[in-house]
Formats: structure tokens, sequence, C-alpha cells
């Protein structure tokens, strides 16, 4: 991307070079910035690259001897991901021949909204020092006119700065603090969507205007920090309910405010928002609602420096790796044996969804001798239960029995890999499942504000199809996000064992099939495009063979009865 080298001028002008480094190293002190590096070795990514010999990572690696080029043409950028947010001081460029007359640094906290911290469109190339003060975990050199015909090219991309926000100490500074709206929804549809619910860390719970009073312009929410803060980041998770057109602002009394950011093409989703002013109330002011509801965020959280924080409670941590097995059952009790008590309880009823069957006391669960947990599904009449009619009998007395247990007050779990092997039965009604639900289920969270991760479920009508699905309350029922995939050669689950397991850490959800991934789930992206992500809390396993129901649909006398859904194992490595 440079001017082809000349050998002669590139030694003529290393030897100027150096009797010129050696003259000024005679005189001037060596700059410095106090801060530490924080980019050297960190990924770097790039809009081009001239060919595989210059990537973006040669800017940051230390040696002045390899370089980042770009394609010839404007506009071309690099970036570089510090890891984790910083305070940013100064930025040092050491551009090669083809460096940038108009360029900009910019910074940002998620890699898509960015702020610029330095602009110039008389750049000079050579090594320049730039004192900036901005804060993100990412930062950019986004280039817009080029000095020469050819590309941009850097020696070197350096970035100093503290990491952890202004000074190092940026913190979430709105956990727990009171809230104030211009009105609250509670009702049927949203229950207690208080103020207070967007500053908890709850990603289940949120704030709504009033559906009598607050579907009107403006609509907003505000926090009280406590005592004066230094702002660096908002973030705001919203709920369908959402503004177009709205201002983050802050006050030192709650009164008289001052715009910190302003936009009106808001989009919903996950925002976050680089921020700089200084106050001890925050407060979203929508202007223009996206629809006919009012404005709702699932969370509203502010960090920077000062105020006067309360700790929120630890994050979960994330599996070892490699992980270890922390609880499994192998069922290799004798024949006829029940499920261990120590391990599984029963759970007796009738399903949801209008199935058809009752589950029993594990009636209709035991071991096979053989190292398998038998789930079975019987045509047996449950006198005094009440089901949805059978389209077979006519009756609305339960007609089928089945099996369903989980670990529920015996074994909770945050993170890990999940996995069992199991084999499912063919036949119209069948609806075989392994899954988890949020074990704040078992304390009375409904559905699907616990949160609900489906590992495996296969329709007894489609044996060669199976899926894996999370439900949560922006996403549930018919619209939760899951995938179908299919085995190899178009073969039949029923046919044999397989393996189905789920991934599980901060990050997402990686399901696989006989080690074969077939599913991601990224937290981030889910949280971007369809709304909170419920996941990050304890839940419990689920194994259970449904019959009939709204998605599998009734069996029909071609059904085989007695049918079997075979476990070999279930097993959870942290």
């Amino acid at each position: 991307m440079s001017p082809p080298p000349n050998p002669s001028l590139r030694r003529l002008g290393t030897l100027v070079a150096l009797m010129i480094t050696l003259s000024l190293t005679a005189v001037l002190p060596a700059t410095a910035a106090a801060d530490p590096l924080l980019s050297q070795g960190k990924t770097a990514t790039a809009s081009s690259a001239e060919n595989v010999a210059f990537p973006a990572s040669a800017a940051v690696d230390g040696d002045p001897g390899t370089r980042w080029s770009s394609a010839f043409s404007d506009p071309q950028w690099i970036q570089v991901d510090l890891g984790a947010a910083a305070s940013i001081s100064q930025v040092q460029l050491s551009w090669e021949a083809a460096y940038a007359t108009a360029f900009q640094v910019q910074v940002s906290a998620d890699g898509t909204s960015w702020t610029t911290v330095h602009s110039t469109t008389t750049g000079t190339g050579g090594d320049q020092t730039l004192n900036v003060s901005g804060n993100g975990r990412y930062v950019r050199v986004h280039g817009t006119q080029r000095a020469t015909q050819y590309g941009y090219s850097l020696w070197e991309f350096k970035v100093y700065g503290t990491s952890g926000g202004p000074g190092g100490g940026e913190r979430l500074l709105s956990y727990n603090k009171p809230g104030v709206a211009s009105s609250s929804q509670n009702d049927g549809n949203c229950w207690e969507c208080t103020p207070a619910r967007a500053f908890d860390l709850d990603p289940a719970s949120r704030w709504a205007t009033s559906a009598t009073t607050g579907w009107v312009d403006p609509g907003w929410i505000y926090v009280d920090l406590g005592a004066t803060a230094q702002l660096s980041k908002v973030v705001l998770q919203w709920d369908p309910a959402y503004a177009t057109s709205y201002q983050i602002q802050v006050s030192p009394d709650a009164n008289t405010w001052t715009t910190v950011y302003s936009t009106t093409t808001g989009t919903g989703f996950k925002q976050t928002l680089n921020v700089s002013g200084s106050g001890r109330y925050v407060r979203m002011y929508g202007t223009t609602r996206a629809g006919p509801y009012g404005y709702s965020l699932w969370e509203f959280q502010v960090y920077g420096t000062g105020g006067d924080p309360v700790d929120p409670p630890a994050p979960p941590k994330d599996p070892a790796n490699p992980p270890a097995l922390v609880w499994s059952d192998e069922f290799n009790g004798p024949a006829g044996g029940k499920p261990d008590a120590a391990k599984w309880r029963a759970d007796p009823g009738t399903g949801p969804n209008n199935e058809l069957e009752y589950y029993t006391n594990h009636d209709n669960a035991s071991m096979d001798g053989q190292g398998h947990l038998v789930m079975e599904a019987r045509k047996q009449a449950t006198p005094g239960t009440t089901c949805p009619t059978d389209p077979l009998t006519g009756s609305g007395t339960c007609q089928y029995t089945s099996a369903r247990m989980n670990t529920g007050t015996k074994f909770h779990f945050t993170y890990g890999r999940v996995e069992a092997r199991i084999k499912v039965p063919k036949g119209n009604g069948f609806w075989p499942a392994f899954w988890m639900m949020g074990a704040d289920f078992l304390t009375g969270r409904p559905w699907p504000y616990n949160g609900e991760v489906d590992i495996m479920e296969v329709l007894g009508k489609d044996v060669k199809t199976s899926y894996s699905t999370v439900h949560a309350p922006a996403y549930n029922g018919g619209g939760g996000i899951g995938s179908p995939y299919t085995l190899p050669n178009g073969a039949d689950f029923s046919d044999d064992f397989h393996v189905w397991a789920a991934n599980w850490d901060s990050k997402g959800i990686v399901y696989t099939l006989d080690g074969r991934t077939v599913f991601t789930l990224s937290k981030d992206q889910v949280e971007q495009t369809r709304g909170p992500w419920v996941f990050d809390h304890p839940f419990y396993i689920i194994l259970n063979l449904a019959i009939g129901g709204d998605w599998p649909g009734p069996p029909d006398a071609a059904t085989p009865f007695p049918s079997r859904m075979l476990v070999d194992y279930v097993r959870v490595y942290q």
C-alpha cells in the first residue's frame, strides 16, 4: 500500500533519520506517557489490510519493524480492544510514509457507537503523541483522507491510560438507588413495574409508565446516585415500549437539568452510551415513543466515579477450563429401581400447553437394570383428573400417564456443561424433553421471568428434527430464540442414543449434539436484538415425556403404547 521503496533512498533516509534521532536525543528528554500502556498485545481489527503481511495486530505488537497497512481507499480504520473499560489519556501513532492528513481518534464502550476524542485535517505523519481524554474499551484511528495515493499504514498504535474508567475507578453507581418516574404501571400486564425495578440489576424486572396516565409524551425516569458523580457511561435495556427520541440529563437537585446525550433515532433494545457530565441525579427523558404504548426499561445503569454506590452482588464465575464433573446420575440401579431420591424429585400432575397426560409419582419412571432410566408413556386413564378432551375417546379425564422429574431443591447450578445421552420414542403425540428452569420458579417467580433453557425437544411425529431454545420475558413461547437441526444423512433420532449438551457461561450458550455445535446463543447479540438475557443465575434440570399438547398435537390410533424415553446418563461439568 505504501510507495515502492528505492533502496538507495531508503539507506539515505535511514542515515538521516539516525543522525536526527541522535541529535534530538542529545538535547531533548524522551517523551513518555505517565499512564500505563494498555494496547500492546491486545486484539486489533481493521477495515482492511493490504495483504496478509500487514495485519492489524502488527500495529499493537510492540515491534517497530512490523506494521498494519490498509487498502488504497477512504475511509479506513484500525481499532484495538483493550479488554475492559479504561480512561484514555494518550495515543501515540507512528506512521509509515502512507499516513493520514485527516483522521479521528475515537473511543467506544461496545465497538459500535463511537465518540471522537481527537480530530485533525492537517496531519503530518511521522510520530505523533496525542493527549486525549475519553472513556471506553475500544479505541479507533479512523482515517478519512490519505496523504498519498496509497492507503494508511502504522508501525505502532499505542494507547495509554488507566483501566477501569475515569481515574481507574469507573463503577456501577445506580444499583439499588432510589428512582422517580413520571408514572409507573402496576396491573396484570406489568406487575409492580415501579422505578426501582430499573435499578435492581434484575434483567427480568422492569419499569413502565402507567397504562392509564403514562402512555403520553414526555415520559421520564431518574435515579438519585446519593451524591455528586462524574458520569462516563449509561446503559439502557429497553422493553419494546422504547423511545425514538430521548435525552440523558444530569442535575444537582432534580430540578435543573443539563443534557449530556440526545438522539432522535433511538432503536430500542440495548444501548450503551458514552457520556460526560456531573450530577447527583441522572434522568432518561423521553419525548417520542416508538409505538402507541408508553416507555419501559428493563435496566437503566449509570457508570462513573463518585456518587454513593452500593456494591452489587458478585457475578457468578465461569466454569474452569477444562471443566470438572460436579454432578451426575448414571442410572445404574437394579431393574425396577426408582430414581435416586437424593438427586431427583417426581413432579406429578397434569402438564401445561394443553398436554393430555397425567404425570405420576415415579410410577412411570424406573431403572431397566442395564444402566438406563426408563420414562414410559402409557395409555392409562387416571380417574378424578382433568385434561383437555382426548380426540380418540372424547373424554376430559386424562387418558395417558407418563413421567416428569427434576432436580429442583436437590441440585441447582449456574454455568457449566450439562449433557444427557438419550434415546427418544417415535409416534404421533410424543414430546420428549431435556431442559432447565430458573430456580427462582420454585420460590414464586412466574414463567417466563425465571428463564427456561430447552436443551432437547423432539416431536414424535418428526423424529428427524431436534430443537434447542431459550425463553425469557421478552421472547417466549412461539417467540423463543431457538433453532431446529437434524442428524447427518437424514437419520432418525429414535433409532439410537444421542448426546445433547448445553455449554453455558457468562457469554451465552453453545448447544451441541454428539459433540457437534448445532446452535450458538451470544448474550450480547440477544441483548442487542431481542431483549434482556435472564440466564445468569441458578437453574435446575428437568426430564419429561409429554403426550399431546399444542406443539406436537395429539396421539392417534397408530401411536404405539407403551413407549419409552431412555436416558443413559445426565452429567454436569463446571
